[in-house]
């Protein structure tokens, strides 16, 4: 029975000091919608019975049938606290009732822009560590991208039943191992911490780590126990949670706390003597099904169970009685609204990271600052739901200020936008405004800020995410794009079996982009549809929604997985090369030379760019990468796309007319950088330094059909006699597997040209922890020939990682790049042969 309507959840929405914004986060199967079921059974959306079995949150017919989950699904719940759980609470609050908007993501790699647009629009997250496996390298990229959007962290240690009946570990054991979970988080969030967030760092003692069972539905914090003894003991709570955790001991025969172990046989830590000890009684009385026992046990806890649970025998019987007397909703409850921020709390600080325009004594700013219901509307929009009727999206996101009503108009500012242009920019009157509820939606009239919300009626002009505001905000600025930790690497070309479904497949395409933040569609010149995504299965979840739900069913051949290679330089050219125009009356000299370590990446990051303040830019290039500071001030431009890490320099001393040309020049290098002449992929972390020009002094000799190509032609000769490179991308690879399995991993890893370069033991398991990398274009079916090779006992999890530079020469005949080389060139239609230098190059 649900314990709620959609007029009492409006009520609420308008409360925004009683709102939790936040997202589930965890490693890959560490159980987080098995977890979030639970909190979803709290509100009496489903029964209390099958909880952790239904996967309220796995929509999908994929995601029930592989059992993981592929998109981010959002649920609105209500909750009323008692006043007796609520008296320690600190902060602000109006009334009892509590709306949590929960987002429960995905913890596959390949779905890692999921959890992006997930965490964008909540304030809190919760991680999910499973005790036994630990944090892995998962749980380290969510965590990492939690503390960039400035979410605040609770932690909880999943999976407790394994301890307990599984390993069957003793006290001190488990607490050695949850210690070390805890601290090993810790040190995660110290690593990435902000300083405005402040300590984000997760203490069993104060009530922010959890620990529960997912799958049996039972969970408890520290408090519970405290509030349990502190009245036994006629101690303070806050006194007794101290107690609870860390080196305190207890010795029940002469009564006495101590903060070092005795060394006598009853003296125990305050964790295993009052926690772990009591539910491990109870968990081996229910499984051994001595009733007798439990239920003079069960009475001096104060759980009372029904008459026809009575009967339920082994697993089951403790299920229900974990279930009663320790129920996981409570517990995570409890501590999202202690620890977690509300809105107006958390949007304070997160203004900045969210806001592109100015800051101070903003209109927009201030509204987003003060979570402001009367204030501009400010929405974003971090993705689109496909909706069940075909073809059509749900735009969903979170107002930051203001209310969006139904049918409100409103102006659409998309990430290509830039405030004072028309690009990208859209009014439009969305039709009706809903909240998200797992598998079914509810209309509401308005939404105000702090609430997540679903908008039908803009999939037209939103692709991927936007910002909302009304149509007569015409100074607002948009709110800043999303940073993926993922990049599409990963590239299928695909075709109509049917020659007449072409226009379904450029439809579908279209549709494809909109559904998933990450994914890229683009035609090429040859015609080919490529698909670029983030990893194989990332790809095969693609294909199958293109094919299913985005065409209706037609039929696709898809091409083998390609991989996008980068063309780079090994040194400075082995001479300055020049170049004439077709009407041989200018003359570029170039030469080509590869930029200082990092600089690439700096420029990837958005640290180095083309929007930059000159002093600004100079001063960077100056101290961390050695450059001469007026030579900083003379770069010309970045690409391709003109942000991408490459640049032309002028190294010119007083040539006559250089302005005029420079605008050719520029496009000549986007067009150059775009294609290199070793295969016609783009350029990456080359610097191009125009050493002299000679041009002829009339105006119309040296026009931009005269120049451009020129400037093409010696840019690629420059980059020829560069010793030219190839960059391949590199997949880290982490892979868990007992120690009998190592053998067959390291074969595997041998055959596909991947290295290891990290091998720890988990202490207190069998189970080995292998980091590695591996060649992109070497990992399709990788894990199919390790699963083979090991006997299903390694699971391998890859993230991409960086590009590492091809060893052997393309230029030279017969080495292994240069079959590479032809065969890029072969699939993309060229000719087989590169072209000679000296069509590049011509002569004095």
């Amino acid at each position: 029975m649900v314990k709620f309507t959609v007029e009492g959840l409006r009520k609420i929405m308008d409360l925004k000091d009683n709102i939790r914004n936040m997202s589930v986060i965890a490693h890959v199967d560490h159980g987080k919608s098995t977890l979030t079921d639970s909190l979803v059974a709290a509100a009496g959306i489903i029964a209390q019975e099958v909880a952790g079995d239904v996967c309220m949150t796995d929509t999908r017919a994929d995601e029930a049938e592989r059992g993981i989950t592929i998109k981010s699904t959002g649920i609105s719940l209500y909750y009323e606290m008692t006043d007796e759980a609520l008296k320690n609470f600190k902060g602000e609050r109006q009334g009892n009732e509590y709306l949590i908007n929960l987002i429960d993501s995905p913890g596959h790699v390949d779905f890692s822009s999921e959890v992006t647009a997930a965490l964008r629009i909540t304030d809190g997250a919760l991680v999910v560590v499973d005790c036994v496996e630990g944090v892995c390298v998962q749980t380290e990229t969510v965590l990492r991208q939690a503390l960039g959007e400035r979410i605040r962290p609770v932690l909880t240690v999943n999976k407790m039943d394994r301890c307990f009946l599984e390993l069957q570990v003793d006290g001190e054991e488990a607490y050695q191992t949850f210690q070390r979970v805890i601290e090993n988080a810790n040190v995660i969030m110290a690593t990435y911490e902000d300083p405005l967030l402040g300590d984000v760092q997760v203490y069993p003692e104060k009530g922010t780590v959890a620990f529960s069972a997912g799958l049996h539905g039972w969970a408890f914090t520290l408090t519970n126990f405290a509030k349990l003894y502190a009245s036994k003991f006629g101690v303070d709570e806050s006194k007794m949670m101290e107690r609870l955790w860390g080196e305190n001991f207890f010795d029940p025969a002469t009564k006495k706390w101590t903060t070092k172990n005795t060394g006598s046989a009853t003296c125990k830590r305050g964790f295993v003597q009052f926690c772990y000890e009591p539910i491990k009684q109870i968990i081996s009385t229910c499984m051994n099904d001595q009733k007798d026992k439990l239920w003079p046990m069960l009475q001096k806890l104060g759980v009372t169970m029904k008459s026809d649970e009575k009967d339920l025998m082994g697993k089951a019987l403790m299920k229900r009685v974990m279930q009663t007397w320790l129920p996981a909703s409570t517990a995570l409850l409890e501590m999202m609204i202690f620890h977690l921020p509300s809105p107006v709390k958390a949007q304070k600080y997160r203004v900045e990271n969210l806001y592109e325009g100015p800051l101070d004594d903003h209109p927009y700013a201030n509204a987003i600052r003060n979570c402001d219901p009367e204030g501009p509307l400010m929405l974003y929009v971090s993705k689109m739901i496909p909706a069940s009727d075909k073809g059509r999206f749900y735009a969903f996101g979170r107002v930051f200020s203001g209310r969006v009503a139904t049918g409100m108009k409103v102006r659409i500012m998309g990430p290509n936008f830039v405030p004072g242009e028309k690009k990208d920019l859209y009014v439009k009157s969305e039709q009706r405004t809903v909240i998200w509820m797992g598998k079914k939606q509810e209309t509401v009239e308005d939404v105000p800020c702090g609430n997540t919300v679903a908008m039908v009626g803009l999939d037209q002009f939103i692709s991927k995410n936007a910002t909302l505001t009304n149509e007569k905000e015409v100074d607002a600025h948009p709110i800043r794009a999303m940073k993926f930790s993922v990049s599409p690497v990963v590239r299928v070309a695909v075709q109509c079996k049917v020659a007449s479904d072409l226009p379904k497949l450029v439809e579908g395409l279209k549709r494809l982009a909109k559904s998933d933040p990450v994914v890229v569609c683009t035609i090429e010149e040859s015609g080919e549809h490529i698909i670029a995504g983030a990893g194989e299965l990332h790809l095969e979840i693609c294909l199958k929604d293109l094919q299913e739900d985005f065409m209706g069913g037609a039929g696709i051949i898809k091409s083998d997985p390609v991989v996008s290679f980068h063309e780079t330089v090994l040194e400075r050219s082995s001479r300055t090369v020049m170049s004439k125009s077709p009407n041989k009356h200018n003359r570029l000299y170039m030469e080509a030379r590869p930029l200082e370590e990092g600089l690439a990446e700096a420029i990837d990051d958005g640290r180095i760019g083309p929007r930059d303040d000159p002093k600004v830019r100079s001063k960077i290039l100056a101290e961390e990468f050695g450059w001469d500071k007026d030579l900083a001030k003379k770069i010309w431009c970045f690409g391709p796309e003109t942000t991408g890490p490459n640049m032309v320099v002028d190294m010119c001393k007083g040539v006559q007319y250089l302005n005029e040309i420079k605008d050719s020049v520029v496009a000549g290098f986007q067009w150059a950088s775009k294609e290199g002449p070793l295969a016609e992929e783009n350029m990456r972390g080359i610097c191009f330094e125009v050493c002299d020009v000679v041009l002829h002094a009339d105006a119309i000799h040296r026009g931009g059909g005269q120049i451009i190509p020129t400037a093409r032609r010696v840019i690629y000769a420059s980059q020829l006699t560069a010793k030219p490179r190839l960059l391949e991308p590199v997949y880290l690879v982490e892979i868990q597997a007992p120690e009998q399995a190592l053998g067959g991993i390291y074969s595997v890893l041998n055959q596909k040209r991947g290295h290891v370069f990290e091998e720890i033991q988990r202490p207190g398991t069998p189970l080995y922890n292998i980091k590695a990398y591996l060649p992109v274009i070497e990992s399709f079916g990788f894990s199919g020939t390790l699963r083979a090779a090991t006997s299903g006992q390694a699971f391998p999890q890859c993230v991409f990682d960086h590009r590492d530079m091809m060893s052997t020469d393309p230029l030279e005949a017969g080495s292994p790049t240069a079959q590479l080389v032809a065969d890029i060139r072969k699939r993309k239609g060229l000719k087989e042969q590169m072209t000679p230098l000296s069509e590049y190059e011509d002569k004095l």
